[in-house]
């Protein structure tokens, strides 16, 4: 058995103050939620008693009933078509011999070098043409091209690590490709393709530029976009701000909590390589 010695108790000590330091920002954002105008402010920027009408404020005036399914729609409509298109590239690029397929790789790695801010005025002229501004459709486009690249670089190098032995008896077998892509490989895909959801999960949920560019005014708001209605011009509403925040963020942390055993699993198995 392995002994309790001082390292191990520094270890821990240095563990326990990392997570209070981290814990910081959210007890703020919980005091300032919670916190009656009215009221003193006591011990860590509390004020007693706590004023949970605040959340009842932030959820009605911000309209944030239809703003988190809105973006729950767009989230989970993104994420879905980025793990389907980019898996399905990454097989494609990966099993095939080709001189092509090297080229193709490092074309779409070639995303990773231009900012999404260059194509910011066309693509918006181009949707506004289209119609398409105030529909969650140009934000969900976005969103899956500028995770293409990250999610095939993850994909590829969890292939390339993935042995075809399966995937040859598939064929004697008489199965297709595809076939053999949808019911045999995929499947192996599952800790890298729950790393790639809940990371893009979570940046799509979080993102407030594209939605505000395309969906600022219209009924199809996302969760941060409501957040920032109770910011003025002149002056914020701090307690609402901190209040709609709360309740933007818990529908993504509860996500996160859920398939966080994915990301250490996706990590260790589809990046060793």
């Amino acid at each position: 058995m392995n002994r309790y010695t001082r390292r191990t108790l520094a270890l821990e000590a240095g563990l326990i103050l990392a997570a209070a330091v981290f814990m910081v920002p959210f007890v703020v954002l919980i005091s300032v939620a919670l916190r009656d105008t009215n009221a003193p402010i006591g011990f860590l920027g509390f004020t007693w008693p706590l004023n949970f009408g605040n959340l009842a404020i932030a959820w009605t005036e911000s309209a944030m009933g239809a703003s988190l399914i809105n973006s729950a729609v767009i989230t989970i409509t993104s994420v879905v078509l980025i793990i389907l298109l980019s898996s399905m590239a990454a097989y494609t690029i990966t099993r095939r011999t080709a001189r092509w397929s090297r080229g193709v790789f490092y074309l779409f790695l070639a995303g990773f070098l231009f900012p999404g801010q260059l194509a910011m005025v066309p693509l918006y002229l181009s949707f506004a043409q289209a119609g398409l501004v105030g529909s969650p459709i140009p934000v969900i486009l976005i969103n899956v091209a500028g995770f293409l690249p990250f999610a095939i670089f993850l994909y590829s190098a969890f292939l390339r690590d993935l042995p075809k032995d399966y995937e040859e008896a598939a064929a004697l077998d008489g199965a297709r490709p595809s076939r053999a892509f949808a019911v045999i490989v995929f499947p192996l895909l599952r800790p890298v393709t729950g790393t790639i959801a809940i990371l893009c999960a979570l940046s799509v949920w979080n993102d407030f530029f594209t939605p505000l560019l395309y969906l600022s005014g219209g009924s199809s708001a996302t969760a941060p976009l409501s957040v920032f209605k109770f910011v003025g011009l002149y002056g914020a509403q701090w307690h609402l701000v901190f209040s709609a925040l709360i309740i933007s963020v818990l529908p993504i942390l509860a996500a996160y909590f859920i398939m966080q055993r994915f990301i250490i699993r996706g990590f260790a198995s589809g990046l060793k390589g």
